[in-house]
């Protein structure tokens, strides 16, 4: 469970176990709920500024208010969160190879060996060089989806990619980091080892690399369509939030 500070957490759960995942039906599970237990996970190996809980559940009565859509429709409702999930969590690798960038570029110009700047040499100019590969490719990515969910169209593929690809990149520009920064690259010293212990996780959660590889060669391969929601996510209004923000 994710930011177990949330009142609410949402359980998708089996309502008609026959049906397969189309008997599976969304809720909101509130946190003073009888019989709901939650607590916060200690020991990760990064991002342990986000805060990580697990939840517990005995016998929880859920109210029908809390359902989400309509019963049946938790799957759907599931891998539309994670459209939303995984677009955060790209853009968040993104930032994180950029920071790789930043700190390695300031680094190799700083540094010297043998009476010149290590930025210099050329494999080190070829570290800095992939990392601005993967930050534009990756930056594009990202604004490409977010363009996509602001005109309010399906991107269920595009946000895959953008997660896949951001997230393996992150890892790689961290391990890059670290070898440009050498000795202080393994220690606390400097902040890049923080970047390569955040940037594990990310290819993790919300998708392993490996689901969003077979995701998109099935895409490639014509096995697997998109098809229409009952909900579709709308296009952004920019009206309407301007106002939302005045009221506040």
């Amino acid at each position: 469970m994710d930011q177990p500070c949330y009142q609410g957490t949402q359980l998708v759960a089996k309502t008609d176990p026959s049906a397969g995942h189309r008997g599976l039906t969304a809720f909101i599970v509130e946190r003073d709920m009888k019989g709901v237990t939650t607590g916060d996970i200690r020991g990760k190996l990064g991002v342990r500024a986000g805060s990580t809980g697990w939840i517990a559940m005995q016998d929880v009565e859920v109210p029908a208010e809390n359902r989400l859509g309509e019963e049946g429709e938790g799957f759907y409702i599931a891998m539309s969160c994670l459209d939303n999930g995984r677009y955060t969590v790209a853009a968040g690798a993104t930032g994180l190879i950029r920071a790789c960038l930043e700190d390695s570029i300031k680094y190799a110009r700083e540094r010297k060996t043998f009476g010149k700047p290590i930025g210099e040499h050329q494999l080190i100019k070829q570290k800095i060089a992939y990392m601005q590969q993967w930050y534009d490719a990756a930056r594009l990515m990202v604004l490409h989806v977010g363009w996509l969910k602001n005109m309010g169209i399906r991107n269920t593929r595009e946000t895959s990619m953008a997660k896949w690809f951001a997230t393996e990149h992150s890892v790689k520009a961290a391990l890059e980091a670290v070898q440009i920064h050498g000795a202080y690259g393994f220690s606390d010293e400097y902040d890049v080892e923080r970047y390569l212990r955040n940037s594990k996780g990310a290819v993790i959660y919300k998708g392993t690399s490996e689901i969003h590889q077979l995701m998109q060669a099935d895409y490639a391969l014509g096995y697997r369509h998109d098809r229409p929601l009952r909900c579709e996510m709308p296009a952004y209004d920019a009206a309407y939030w301007q106002a939302k923000a005045v009221s506040a």
